[in-house]
């Protein structure tokens, strides 16, 4: 087990990456864009992602299970139904669609660049390390799952 798994909050590392991504902008001012639609589209982005994070961490809550990102053990059911249905993930394709309004609002090409980044590190440090103890826990009922709906989208 690295050393970074299940040890950083996903929320803290969307702050992060939102700092990254505005210091590009920032020191990439030839890499501005003009998107159309600027007033509404980050807004919609944004409401996107945080209904889906609200939906998830509702359909814990309904099933009195833990969303706690480091205690996947601490999980008592396997969450199968709801939004869970299309995504496994769906508070962390919430955080990647707030990132992608962030960037939007920035009106920068360059910021656009770190989001596969981010994906990236919430496979390798949260997804993959939660998987596994899921796997551990749940055994057949969680690869079967695993096997059914997609990690993201």
């Amino acid at each position: 087990m690295h050393r970074l798994e299940l040890k950083i909050p996903p929320a803290v590392l969307v702050l992060v990456f939102a700092g990254l991504m505005w210091g590009a902008a920032e020191l990439a001012p030839w890499a501005a864009i003009v998107i159309p639609g600027k007033a509404w589209i980050p807004l919609a982005l944004w409401l996107t992602g945080f209904g889906l994070i609200a939906c998830g961490i509702a359909t814990f809550i309904a099933v009195r299970t833990t969303a706690n990102p480091f205690a996947p053990e601490q999980s008592t059911s396997l969450v199968t139904h709801g939004i869970y249905r299309f995504s496994r993930n769906p508070m962390y394709v919430g955080f990647l669609l707030m990132l992608a309004a962030w960037n939007v609002y920035l009106e920068n090409g360059l910021p656009l660049l770190l989001l596969p980044l981010f994906v990236w590190c919430l496979n390798r440090f949260q997804i993959i390390p939660e998987e596994k103890v899921l796997r551990s826990k749940f055994g057949d009922d969680y690869i079967n799952y695993l096997n059914s709906v997609r990690r993201w989208l």
